[in-house]
């Protein structure tokens, strides 16, 4: 159980050291992508398979994240990395990092992503 506690608090520092990364201009823009998209996926109430569902609804958090978080590391460059997960081991250990607007911003891609499933909905119906 220790170890699974451990992985999770690295697995936290790696999120979060991702997040750093998206933010940096040394990183490829693509990476930079991929890394918002994860990070946001990892913290969004929203998931694809509701938690609610017996076991797939952890599946996708088991495996989407760790997955999306594995491949943006390997875009990243090493020395980018580096900085980046010091900043994060920093920043976990001085307290919970928040980050208002990042809160607002992946709020606003699922209202969005709300509104044009509304609108697709609406067009399929009227056909």
């Amino acid at each position: 159980m220790q170890s699974l506690k451990q992985l999770a608090r690295q697995l936290k520092k790696e999120t979060y050291a991702v997040y750093l990364a998206s933010i940096d201009q040394r990183v490829p823009w693509y990476a930079r992508v991929l890394a918002g998209v994860t990070v946001a996926y990892a913290f969004s109430p929203i998931d694809l398979i509701p938690d609610f569902i017996p076991i797939l609804g952890y599946l996708d958090d088991l495996i989407i994240v760790p997955l999306g978080i594995w491949l943006v590391l390997k875009m990243i460059p090493p020395e980018v990395l580096a900085k980046c997960r010091e900043k994060a081991a920093a920043e976990i250990e001085r307290g919970k990092p928040i980050n208002r607007a990042a809160a607002v911003v992946i709020v606003a891609i699922w209202i969005g992503l709300g509104i044009l499933a509304a609108i697709w909905i609406k067009q399929l119906f009227k056909r």
